[in-house]
């Protein structure tokens, strides 16, 4: 029997806590619930640098955004990396891409335009070389479209999730009579913003009529000094934001609903025990948390992703792991369960052990950055981090500023121990493994502009460490 067969599901600004399982009792998400039981859901899973562009590029490559170069949104990756899809590709599996790819349109804005949606056949996507349904990016859900091998738009009639999940099935389908192993990536938009009540089914709206969306234990009337256009937010959104979490919430019910359609699509084509399902997001929301919203920060809301992976009788059902997973790590992870080669540059870990529920070596801490704004280039942004099973520690460039965290007291991050001396030896240790992390990697911490000026030129990234 070839394979095993890969299928990588991932929400886009689905925070960990926005589900059931977590113990969120106004998230409808039963089949994403239902998956935590058979299989291993990793509660300690981060995005290591939660913005689109970046996490895609750390997904696909195993590196970390100072060696992708992907600093901010809208560039287009250098594609002379050993990526994810070339060694499923040489090793004879058959792939798919569906959705966002948020890798090549190098221009702020016009995101409609061809010209910046359409990635052509070629090196630039990376080593998908077989089925692709994709585009750049957009977010309005009901004007839905795709590219496959033209610039051309095929439109997808109704909710752009169904429609995504539909194209998947039948994918499935094909690569079911196949004797090749496939490897199958889903990117879904929602539940990113726009969340206005056009841009989500009315029936799903409905589900959440009567609930009452409060604002966050850690919400900040001021805005977060440090963040960007945006983080920010005016004072007509923090009055919508009750709204929005309705809306968003509505979202994550028609995302699990899809799930549970594709997880119904494997089991009836026969393909449940011999594949691996990965079901994960590429970074949180905020919500007004911490003065913020959106993401692209170190706060438990934007880095805390869910992480849910099955596999049959190879994986423990119900297993609960608590390794420290960052986003580089996926690959070099995935790829070691598939039994394939992972390539000597990737940066990630490998960390199949841990799901496997067997003993072996564990990283500390996720190291994780900021490099400037969502997508502009401004200074002033900058940041890195560090998260253990315990603590987030956290400093700025522009200022040195620090923060230290106790997750385990205080979930919702609200007491910087930096600032208190009986913590001095906690905070000079994460120090020290930031140091010892930002050196192994050739991380200098320089602010945003010096990779466009000495990396880019039209937002296209000329000089990563491509090695």
């Amino acid at each position: 029997m070839p394979g095993p067969n890969l299928i990588y599901v991932f929400a886009d600004q689905l925070r960990y806590d926005a589900c059931g399982f977590t113990g969120n009792e106004k998230a409808k998400t039963p089949n994403i619930d239902k998956l935590t039981k058979e299989g291993v859901i990793l509660t300690n899973t981060v995005s290591g640098h939660p913005l689109c562009a970046p996490y895609r590029a750390s997904l696909f490559t195993g590196k970390y955004t100072t060696s992708t170069g992907m600093v901010i949104n809208e560039l287009r990756i250098n594609p002379n990396h050993k990526c994810f899809a070339h060694i499923l590709t040489q090793n004879g599996y058959e792939t798919a891409y569906i959705g966002k790819w948020h890798l090549w349109a190098n221009q702020l804005g016009n995101h409609y335009d061809p010209k910046n949606s359409f990635v052509p056949p070629g090196p630039y996507r990376l080593g998908f070389d077989g089925f692709w349904a994709a585009y750049n990016f957009h977010h309005e859900y009901y004007q839905g479209y795709y590219h496959t091998d033209s610039p051309e738009k095929i439109f997808i009639e109704g909710y752009e999730p169904d429609g995504q999940t539909d194209i998947a099935i039948e994918v499935l389908k094909k690569f079911s009579s196949s004797d090749k192993p496939f490897a199958l990536f889903l990117s879904y938009g929602t539940p990113h913003d726009p969340w206005s009540y056009d841009n989500v089914p009315k029936e799903y709206l409905e589900i959440f009529k009567d609930v009452e969306f409060s604002l966050p234990p850690n919400y900040e009337e001021k805005d977060d000094p440090y963040a960007d256009a945006w983080g920010r937010l005016a004072p007509w959104e923090r009055k919508m934001l009750p709204e929005w979490m309705k809306v968003y919430y509505a979202m994550v019910a028609n995302l699990d609903w899809n799930v549970g359609r594709l997880l119904k699509a494997i089991d009836k084509l026969g393909l449940r025990d011999n594949t691996i399902f990965v079901f994960t997001s590429d970074h949180g929301e905020l919500f007004g948390a911490h003065g913020r919203r959106a993401k692209n920060i170190f706060y438990d809301e934007a880095v805390r992703v869910p992480f849910i992976i099955r596999w049959p009788q190879k994986i423990p059902s119900g297993y609960v792991s608590d390794v420290c997973l960052n986003t580089p790590d996926i690959m070099p992870t995935l790829l070691s369960l598939l039994g394939l080669p992972i390539p000597k540059e990737v940066e990630g870990m490998d960390l199949s052990h841990c799901i496997l529920g067997k003993e072996g070596p564990e990283p500390e801490t996720a190291f994780m950055m900021g490099t400037g704004a969502v997508a502009d280039w401004e200074d002033g942004h900058e940041w890195r981090a560090l998260r253990s099973k315990r603590y987030t520690y956290a400093v700025y460039r522009v200022d040195g500023k620090e923060f230290l965290f106790d997750n385990i007291e205080d979930p919702y991050q609200m007491r910087n121990l930096a600032e208190e001396q009986e913590y001095r030896d906690i905070l000079e240790h994460f120090r020290e493994l930031l140091k010892k992390k930002m050196e192994e990697l050739g991380d200098a911490f320089e602010a945003s502009t010096w990779y466009r000026d000495n990396w880019t030129r039209d937002r296209i990234i000329l000089i990563p460490k491509c090695y």
